[in-house]
């Protein structure tokens, strides 16, 4: 035999062997860097006496606290994606450690066919000092709903869950009375038909610690908000405290946007009446001048927590705008100390901007890990995951691999826009301005393969940066998905650079990100520039979660477009009302249909009036629509046996 030849057959099969598994292609990434680079991070501020917010930068929203001595705990609401709930120490609530995650089992968080803004919204953490027993309450929306986990030590792990049927709604919160009873409190429906839209009312159920389950009557103490004749939205997120003899309610109200609040309300008993403090809001930024400069919005969501020495501190979410109230960020979370007004927890007096630079006492010597500027790289050399890297939902498989210094992914046959779990790894956007790169070795086998990064907000918002075959010839991509998905750029591979090794850089300046690939001569070029990135914002794609920015690969055909599925054979029809014009609607007709076909408009009864005269204004506005969008139309029954004028 030719030794020659079956050293080529050799190379090619080992080839196959370590680009496929199981038939399907797999993707190699060496490393990925990540560099923050904020106008805002850079304000000068004494270490040692001051502090700069957001304390938690990026997608770290629905903040709550508890102390035991010395040491803080910190959790986030985590939506759908898994692990569920980061969970942080510190001992002087600046400096944060991530020390895992609450939900972090399969067996804990099951996600499958739940929305990204569905899953894991506002865990509660308390420390129960009368047991020694650290609890969280939370609420998988789409799921099973309210429930508990515990544990005598967070670092060790918690609990499966504990289902609480009798607790609807959502926002529960713990509350453990000096006299060891303990009573949760939530948000729900009211009684009754709720009056308008955003009508909500705080529920207080009565806990047996000994048996985790709710018992006893549970009564509304707060319906609609601190002045139900203005009709208040959603007053949610409850926390219940005592001091002084007095029961404390606090609760955010106002929804979560620009208008968000937080509120508070005493009461001498636990069941109430609640007294609404006369000068609510206790924080807000609603009432702030849009030009203010480094704009924080949206604040509330608070919890508040003691010190060794005291001091009561306020944790709570808010955003940080690029433009507008566009931020790709998401929620974070923020710091202040808490000023007590007759047995109020003042945040942030009226009319005061939501400060960056605070001053602190006793702080810790040493850098901030979850927020400022820095220069953060994973080479993949430990044979573990950093905490920071998020799977969408719930995996049931093992499509990753850390090994030779490489994280590798398989190309599974699922895509970023289905809603399933691809092999996707992505970490937190935590800066309007940054630098992605990363170096990828994939070898697709067809159109349907590609690796690269992804910048992903959900299933319908999202950026696809990647390697992959177009006519057959390897190739960079840049997809951008707005409600329907367009592809931006397409740039084939030099013939001397196939096969090898690449480079991708993504360079995020507010709105607008820019894409990039360098070859192993190490020369960037320019895929696409100045793409606008609102898409990745919650303003456009709705939700509440921040952007993740990752490594992805799939095998999995884009979503087929109907109208271009039978192009060669017929057109696509659909028959509209006038309601199917604007919205979700519209995008759908205009994504998949290319002939309209009005429903009722252009048949007599609608354009004939009583006096003989034509009303042509409903049949006009979607002969516009049709134009517009380039489709056709079949007029629809000018003669008609039915539906007829008299």
């Amino acid at each position: 035999m030719n030794f020659k030849y079956l050293s080529v057959i050799v190379s090619a099969l080992f080839t196959e062997f370590l680009f496929s598994v199981n038939g399907q292609p797999t993707a190699h990434f060496s490393y990925f860097q990540y560099v923050g680079k904020d106008s805002l991070f850079m304000q000068k501020r004494n270490p040692k006496k001051e502090y700069q917010n957001p304390i938690l930068a990026g997608f770290y929203p629905d903040p709550s606290i508890c102390r035991k001595g010395d040491t803080f705990y910190l959790v986030n609401s985590s939506f759908s994606f898994f692990p569920g709930i980061p969970i942080f120490t510190s001992k002087d609530l600046v400096h944060w450690t991530q020390i895992g995650h609450v939900l972090d089992r399969p067996s804990q968080l099951k996600l499958d066919g739940i929305r990204i803004s569905g899953g894991i919204y506002a865990p509660a953490i308390q420390y129960n000092k009368y047991n020694d027993t650290f609890y969280l309450i939370t609420t998988c929306v789409d799921g099973i709903g309210n429930f508990i986990v515990k544990t005598k030590d967070p670092e060790k792990g918690w609990s499966d869950p504990i289902p609480l049927p009798k607790v609807g709604g959502i926002d529960p919160s713990l509350f453990f009375d000096d006299n060891e009873k303990a009573y949760i409190v939530n948000n729900d429906a009211p009684k009754g038909t709720p009056r308008y839209d955003g009508h909500r009312a705080i529920w207080i159920h009565e806990f047996d610690v000994n048996t985790d389950k709710t018992f006893g009557t549970s009564i509304v103490i707060l319906d609609a908000g601190v002045d139900p004749s203005k009709n208040p939205i959603w007053i949610e997120g409850p926390h219940l405290y005592k001091r002084n003899g007095k029961y404390l309610l606090i609760d955010a109200e106002g929804g979560t946007s620009v208008n968000h609040s937080q509120v508070a309300l005493l009461s001498d008993n636990v069941f109430g009446p609640y007294i609404p403090y006369a000068e609510n809001p206790i924080l807000t930024q609603r009432d702030m001048p849009e030009n203010r400069p480094n704009k924080i919005t949206s604040v509330g969501h608070a919890d508040i927590v003691d010190d060794l020495d005291g001091n009561t501190w306020a944790v709570f979410l808010g955003c940080r705008p690029y433009e507008g109230n566009y931020y790709n960020t998401g929620r974070e979370t923020f710091l202040l100390p808490v000023i007590w007004k007759n047995d109020v927890p003042v945040i942030l007096p009226h009319g005061e901007a939501m400060p960056i630079l605070v001053k602190k006492k006793k702080l810790e010597n040493k850098p901030t890990l979850f927020t400022g500027n820095r220069i953060e790289r994973d080479d993949f050399e430990s044979n573990t995951l950093d905490m920071k890297w998020l799977m969408i939902r719930t995996p049931h498989s093992e499509w990753y691999d850390l090994k030779n210094g490489e994280l590798v992914l398989q190309a599974l046959p699922k895509s970023i826009y289905e809603v399933c779990q691809p092999a996707f790894l992505g970490r937190r956007q935590q800066h309007t301005n940054f630098e992605i790169t990363t170096e990828l070795n994939f070898q697709p086998d067809s159109g349907q393969d590609l690796a690269g990064l992804v910048c992903y907000q959900n299933e319908k918002h999202n950026f696809v940066f990647g390697k992959t075959l177009v006519s057959g010839k390897e190739a960079v991509v840049l997809d951008r998905s707005d409600d329907e998905t367009k592809r931006i750029a397409s740039l084939v591979i030099p013939e001397n650079f196939k096969n090898f090794p690449l480079q991708l850089k993504i360079v995020g300046d507010g709105a607008n990100y820019s894409f990039y690939v360098a070859y192993t001569d190490g020369n960037w070029q320019t895929v696409a520039k100045k793409v606008d990135a609102r898409n990745l914002s919650t303003q456009k794609a709705g939700g509440f979660n921040g952007a993740l920015i990752g490594l992805y690969a799939s095998s999995s055909e884009k979503p087929k477009i109907l109208k271009d599925c039978y192009a060669d054979y017929f057109r696509i029809g659909v028959a509209v009302s006038m309601n199917h014009l604007t919205g979700k609607e519209k995008n759908l007709l205009v994504r998949h249909f290319n002939s309209l076909t009005p429903e009722n408009y252009m048949k007599p009864e609608a354009l004939i009036n009583k006096d003989g005269s034509y009303n042509w204004g409903n049949a006009d506005k979607i002969v516009r629509f049709a134009r517009e969008n380039k489709m056709f139309l079949r007029d629809h029954c000018l003669v008609w046996h039915k539906q007829t004028p008299e």
